[in-house]
């Protein structure tokens, strides 16, 4: 969030006010700002009619915003196709294009990253304080040590992911072979593109979600093929607020300072817009219909906890609402200390990291260390002699780390794995369920993560992803604790593995929630579809009372349950779920300061009422 509150001259006009004025308190069951935790399932959710002059959408990243909406450009228009004369020349042009967008994909993960390695994340607001020099575990939120933002890293890596699309050797041939039947190198990419995409979609699950990301690695080829300017976000000289049908991984990455927001029409909680959203601090709005219907220039506001979007902001009105936010980042930016409630109950807080420039001083340790980020862009599998280096990196700068082994699959392909294509890939072989065919790789990283925590003396937990059955769970306890590793423990994301956590429990020494997949297999609701967003609200009943369940097991076994979704890093469940029972929560390092302000306002017995009316 810029300082910067009075909005930069140029900046349009706004439209005559004619709607509630936004900041001067929320709609009932709506929020009252960060950190300020309204009654539970205060999200008003997808479909709920938004006030006069308004709209409503899913808020997917926390915090409040106002200025003129500015809308992403449309993609290239395909002009009528034309001969071909040449067709060398038009193959030529095809494999220029796809490198040209290989390239730039590229050149905007390395800028990515650069942001994350030197801390220049908008939003951020957890560096202050005087936590322990280069650790995660400290108090506050020293300087010292590698401070990198997720979401950066996030952004470097989906990026790295879209560069290998565009750079398939299948695609390139399938539009060359385009040109060879007749078509121009601009009709030729089109049609290859397309192809693709539906045979993604047929698969569903993850592969089904990549659909429209080959979207907009389509409009960038042709686009390069036309000589035309590749889409990108709008640069009017002063902040906005950027309003789009949908944000592509490239676009979201590339966001700059002076954009203050996001909305948009499609998305789901676990879209890339959200969770580069909050990894940056941005507020964000997802599933907002009609929201591209506005006009450039259009003054609104944005609550990104609420979903709420109110039209018609005067300039003094979006002045004062980012003023008031800035105050309020600047407040929980100075806030330290481990999670507590008010009367003193403990509940860690934790980061979700994919790699050692993820850190943050600040949290209490990392609950959830991404390995497959390891994994990714690789045709073989990095030997234990780098996997012991990458581990031990993140080992030395924290003092309690979570390792969840390779969560990947024919949902998530890895060209390293070879898999087979599935038609359900979702419900296929992935997470744990790649060790019936590969066993070696989760023994070569067992074996690395045993070896590079024996090498920094690091107290080090590792768990599995996918776990269904007791057994499963069983099988891999035994297996890393053959190696040395004294905590092991496994993800629950099926209902199957909530509804038998005692049993889970039995085998291993905690659970941790992935409320993502878990709130997708609960309510058979793919995550990237808008009009079922409000399925995948982390707030529904039905989720809570599996995270319930765990929790209780949990306190009966005497074992930790934490949660490690994206669920974990909203203020305003952050209580719900203490009072459920929940142990730690993992999140990106910016959502720390509220989550920490919003357990610290509420005892324990009030967080339990909470948990009690959500799951009512």
């Amino acid at each position: 969030m810029p300082d910067e509150v009075v909005p930069a001259a140029g900046a349009p006009e706004p439209p005559a006010a004619g709607s509630a004025t936004p900041g001067a308190g929320p709609a009932p069951g709506g929020s009252t700002g960060v950190g300020v935790s309204p009654a539970p399932g205060g999200s008003t959710g997808v479909g709920v009619s938004p006030a006069p002059g308004g709209f409503t959408g899913l808020g997917v990243s926390p915090g409040r915003a106002a200025g003129p909406v500015m809308r992403m450009a449309g993609p290239p228009v395909l002009p009528a196709a034309r001969p071909v004369a040449d067709a060398g020349a038009e193959i030529a042009v095809v494999g220029k294009a796809l490198e040209a967008v290989a390239a730039d994909l590229r050149h905007r993960s390395a800028a990515a990253r650069d942001r994350t390695s030197g801390g220049d994340t908008p939003g951020d607001t957890s560096g202050s304080g005087a936590g322990s020099p280069g650790k995660t575990g400290g108090s506050g939120a020293g300087t010292s040590g590698k401070t990198g933002g997720s979401g950066g890293d996030d952004a470097a890596e989906i990026l790295d992911a879209l560069a290998m699309m565009a750079d398939d050797p299948m695609l390139r041939e399938e539009a060359e072979q385009g040109v060879r039947d007749g078509l121009d190198a601009a009709h030729a990419l089109d049609a290859a593109f397309n192809r693709h995409r539906e045979a993604l979609a047929a698969l569903g699950g993850y592969l089904g979600e990549r659909a429209a990301d080959l979207d907009d690695l389509k409009h960038r080829a042709v686009a390069d093929a036309l000589g035309v300017p590749m889409p990108g976000l709008p640069s009017p000289g002063h902040p906005y607020v950027l309003v789009a049908e949908d944000l592509s991984p490239a676009d979201t990455a590339g966001l700059g300072a002076d954009v203050l927001a996001l909305v948009t029409e499609k998305g789901g909680a676990t879209s890339h817009t959200a969770i580069l959203a909050r990894g940056r601090g941005l507020p964000a709005v997802v599933a907002c219909a009609g929201i591209t219907e506005l006009p450039d220039g259009t003054y609104i506001s944005v609550n990104g906890v609420s979903g709420e979007i109110a039209v018609g902001v005067t300039v003094a009105e979006a002045a004062r609402i980012l003023e008031e936010e800035s105050r309020e980042r600047a407040r929980l930016a100075a806030t330290s200390g481990p999670g507590r409630t008010a009367d003193g109950h403990p509940v860690k807080l934790l980061l979700n990291i994919g790699s050692a420039a993820d850190l943050r001083p600040g949290a209490e340790g990392v609950g959830l260390f991404r390995t497959e980020f390891l994994f990714l862009d690789r045709k073989q599998a990095p030997s234990f002699e780098e996997q012991v280096a990458a581990y031990a990196e993140v080992f030395r700068q924290a003092e309690q780390v979570v390792v969840r082994t390779l969560d990947a699959g024919t949902d998530k392909p890895l060209p390293f794995l070879g898999l087979p294509p599935e038609h359900n890939p979702a419900l296929g072989i992935r997470g744990l369920r790649v060790d019936r065919l590969l066993p070696e790789v989760l023994d070569t990283q067992l074996d690395a993560i045993a070896e590079a925590a024996r090498a920094t003396g690091a107290d080090a937990w590792v768990m599995a992803p996918m776990v269904t059955t007791r057994a499963e769970a069983a099988d891999f306890a035994r297996r890393a604790r053959a190696r040395g590793i004294g905590r092991v423990g496994v993800m629950v994301e099926v209902p199957a593995a909530a509804l038998q956590a005692d049993r889970l429990l039995a085998e291993v020494d905690f659970l941790s929630i992935g409320t993502n997949d878990l709130s997708q297999y609960t309510f058979a609701a793919d995550r990237q579809h808008p009009g079922l967003a409000d399925l995948l609200d982390p707030a529904q009943p039905a989720l809570l009372r599996l995270v319930g369940a765990c929790a209780q097991a949990g306190r009966a076994a005497g074992k930790p349950v934490g949660v490690c979704g994206e669920a974990a890093g909203d203020p305003v469940l952050a209580p719900v779920l203490a009072g459920l029972g929940v142990t730690s929560l993992s999140m990106a390092p910016v959502c720390v300061p509220a989550v920490r302000d919003a357990l610290a306002r509420l005892t324990l017995e009030e967080c339990r009422e909470r948990a009690r009316t959500a799951t009512a």
